[in-house]
């Protein structure tokens, strides 16, 4: 495995502060309602929750918005909510996150998405979802279209955070790599099945094991640099990032070279956004000047004090730096 040094993640690190971000993508809102559980419904055999408490906190691409914003980046977030409370409290949560909002774009068109969760005695009893899966089009597309073309010749670095909720579609995709190309900024895509096919030119390319497999119809082999290659020259992106759970990742960069980066999470708790965090740091990091394999390497710290968290949770510049220093001296350097 490729090393990264202490003195590097240092380096990394601070100069992240200095950079600015688009991240562009479907936001989502996250509600938890939790209580207790003592007895069964007498309308149907059903547990009822006695409810105690009401909390919200911002996911998909939100998600990414705040992890970026966490290092300390400036970060601005392209979506659409609601004309909605949901859409309020979202962007009320993302503000408190210092993500700057003024590229959210408002419609009546569809609903904010937000997703529900019933926890009783911090176990999850159900999720509702309130969303819309429609792609947008017409006037939602076009201002998703100008706000991205507007807000990226500000951008040092364009992340793409794709949850097949509409946003993406070709020609936002379109107006983002247009912006990329004008400022000679990097791209960082984290895709969905839907628009797999639509990111060519990206400079980093990163799907998990399972959304590359369902998109390709096949086994993959990351292990493989023959098959890496050949991926990575199908999907016309300039480093393929390969992110494989307990695995680590694998990282086909633009020059033929194959990077294995095994996982030094030291204990997953959780491993809810760990993807989120890991397109944050990359993309955060390409910014900074850092070679894709190193912002993957840097990325791979950052998962890993994530995953160590209970549910979905941003991470720090100093944990970062902390975790990097604990694994070069469990390595004796």
């Amino acid at each position: 495995m490729d090393s990264l040094s202490l003195e590097r993640v240092a380096a990394i690190l601070r100069d992240i502060r200095s950079v600015r971000v688009l991240v562009v993508g479907d936001v989502m809102l996250d509600r938890y309602i939790s209580g207790s559980v003592d007895r069964i419904s007498p309308e149907a055999p059903v547990p009822v929750v006695r409810v105690d408490a009401e909390s919200f906190a911002v996911g998909g691409a939100g998600n990414v918005a705040a992890n970026v914003a966490a290092l300390g980046a400036e970060c601005r977030v392209v979506g659409c909510v609601g004309k909605d409370s949901a859409g309020e409290q979202l962007r009320s949560e993302l503000e408190l996150l210092r993500v700057r909002t003024d590229g959210l774009v408002v419609t009546d068109e569809r609903p904010t998405t937000v997703k529900t969760r019933i926890l009783a005695r911090r176990q999850q009893v159900v999720r509702f979802d309130h969303e819309s899966e429609a792609d947008s089009a017409g006037g939602l597309a076009k201002a998703l279209a100008d706000t991205v073309a507007e807000l990226g010749v500000d951008a040092d670095v364009l992340i793409l955070e794709d949850y097949n909720k509409g946003v993406l579609v070709p020609s936002v995709i379109a107006a983002a790599a247009a912006g990329s190309r004008a400022r000679s900024a990097p791209t960082v895509v984290d895709p969905k099945r839907r628009n797999f096919f639509e990111y060519a030119g990206a400079t980093v390319f990163k799907p998990n094991a399972k959304e590359l497999a369902d998109a390709l119809g096949d086994f993959i082999h990351p292990d493989e640099p023959d098959w890496m290659e050949a991926t990575r020259s199908r999907l016309a992106c300039d480093n393929l990032l390969l992110t494989l759970g307990e695995r680590g990742m694998a990282l086909q960069t633009d020059d033929g070279k194959l990077v294995r980066i095994p996982t030094v999470a030291r204990g997953v708790y959780d491993v809810s956004g760990a993807g989120d965090t890991v397109v944050a740091v990359v993309g955060a990091a390409l910014a900074a000047g850092a070679r894709a394999s190193e912002a993957a390497l840097l990325a791979n710290h950052a998962a890993a004090v994530e995953v160590g968290k209970p549910g979905v949770a941003t991470v720090s510049p100093e944990e970062i730096l902390d975790h990097a220093r604990a694994f070069h001296d469990a390595l004796g350097d």
